[in-house]
């Protein structure tokens, strides 16, 4: 998109562009999302940003009225396997609060300044501005929905000292922290903010047409009991699971949207899906948010993806009759390739809740109890040093081992092409099972399983081409 391309869609008031770029006034020294409803300022006063990183980089500050720090996040990083695309993953994961930008580097595998040249020549920020807006929007959303003592959210967003959260939460909204608290919206809360030991309260937003119910009826059959459950009647059902997460472990909840959404010829702003999260320590927060977006691919862009299917007379009929529908990810990445492995293994025909149920006895025997179970979740899944020690042979033995040593990574920044060429040379892996664990743990939307004819014109999107066919009934469920 050119700038005046751009202009327009904040004319329009389009939320399809909401996190892909962000705009700024020059007049009134705020930055906004495309979809803002305040009047449309003249061209002339008008900046374009490719993050809010960036914006809050030149002096601008957020909106109080459109938010624009609670959009989706832009659809470009999923896709991307180049190395600005692959630090976006690992600084939304929280790497740079936790390993800085040399941990960032190091996992990137360039130096320290390689990277700040290239993100900063793209995206007009460097991975400390871009990991201080990041906490900025982590420490409102603790700020506005907890009881949490100021001075502990400061630290639990990750930044190093009460004075620097003081300076940047100024910085970005134009108010102190206490301000924050009392102007805070109500959320459908009556204005009531909730104590840690009830969960933090989010809206997971999401643009364009979001197909809920397949991506639950996934989440369903494959849950693995003791780790995850799902509650309710369709179309109102909750999600529940447990997170290993870096400081501590986690319980998330996720409601599923009632209603289908709307055809792609009919306007769809977007939503959000409504999940609590209950943090052992609230520092936790930003990477239990990233993974479980990933996990339900709340980021994608539905209206690229159904245009370019659409355009392809055998699947035509399908993104018309299913319009949003999702290609679900990992909320870890090496449990997914685990149970990819192991549900593999002379499992070939058998039933998802029949394999869920073999994984549930893998849990009891190796997983970790949670201090406080919540109901029907009393563990983490193993960790694969642990099944490492455990089961050594085959090729489940191979992937946990490899996991363990590194010798395989599958974290948001690894590289694609280097993770499944890994994933190959272990003994007992099949291509079939490697490319289940590149679309659904590594996030790539443009997989296509080994022996299947797919044509080049589905690309970059073969990932969700694959989804249209399964939910049609013309392709097994992997």
């Amino acid at each position: 998109m050119d700038e005046d391309t751009r202009y327009e869609a904040v004319r329009s008031r389009d939320a399809r562009f909401d996190g892909e770029f962000f705009f700024a006034v020059e007049t009134t020294g705020i930055y906004c999302r495309p979809s803002c409803p305040a009047v449309t300022p003249k061209r002339r006063n008008v900046r374009f940003f490719a993050t809010a990183a960036a914006a809050q980089g030149s002096g601008f500050r957020a909106c109080r009225r459109c938010r624009p720090d609670a959009v989706p996040g832009s659809a470009e990083w999923n896709v991307r396997a180049d190395v600005v695309g692959r630090a976006m993953r690992l600084i939304g994961d929280g790497v740079v609060d936790r390993e800085g930008v040399a941990g960032l580097a190091a996992r990137l595998g360039y130096s320290a300044r390689q990277v700040q040249r290239q993100l900063t020549a793209e995206l007009g920020a460097g991975p400390v501005a871009l990991a201080r807006a990041q906490r900025a929007h982590t420490a409102r959303v603790l700020v506005q929905t907890t009881e949490l003592p100021i001075t502990e959210i400061a630290f639990a967003s990750g930044f190093a000292s009460v004075r620097q959260f003081n300076d940047t939460i100024r910085e970005v909204y134009a108010a102190t922290p206490t301000e924050l608290r009392t102007t805070a919206p109500d959320g459908g809360r009556g204005g009531r903010r909730v104590t840690p030991s009830a969960g933090i309260p989010l809206r997971l937003a999401y643009r364009g047409p979001y197909r809920s119910g397949a991506v639950f009826d996934l989440l369903a059959d494959e849950a693995v009991p003791g780790v995850e459950e799902m509650s309710g009647e369709r179309g109102r059902r909750t999600y529940r699971r447990t997170l290993r997460l870096p400081h501590g472990t986690g319980i998330v909840a996720v409601g599923e949207r009632a209603g289908s959404p709307r055809s792609m010829s009919g306007a769809h702003p977007g939503g959000w899906l409504d999940a609590r999260l209950h943090l052992t320590d609230p520092r936790d927060l930003t990477t239990a948010v990233g993974r479980l977006r990933r996990l339900l691919d709340l980021d994608a862009d539905p209206y690229a993806v159904d245009e370019r299917l659409a355009a392809d007379d055998r699947l035509a009929p399908l993104v018309a009759a299913r319009p949003g529908l999702r290609s679900p990810g990992a909320a870890d990445a090496e449990e997914l390739a685990v149970r990819a492995v192991a549900g593999r293994m002379g499992a070939m025909g058998v039933p998802p809740r029949e394999r869920s149920r073999a994984w549930g006895r893998l849990v009891r025997r190796y997983g970790k109890a949670l201090d406080s179970p919540s109901g029907s979740l009393t563990h983490l899944f193993p960790e694969p040093a642990v099944l490492a020690g455990a089961e050594p042979h085959g090729a489940l033995g191979a992937l946990t081992t490899a996991l363990a040593d590194g010798a395989v990574r599958l974290d948001p920044g690894a590289d694609r092409e280097d993770a499944e060429a890994a994933l190959l040379a272990l003994p007992g892996l099949d291509a079939g099972t490697v490319a289940v664990i590149r679309t659904r743990a590594l996030g790539d939307p443009d997989v296509a399983p080994p022996g299947l004819d797919v044509p080049d014109s589905w690309r970059p999107w073969r990932s969700y081409a694959l989804q249209h066919l399964r939910a049609a009934g013309e392709l097994d469920r992997p």
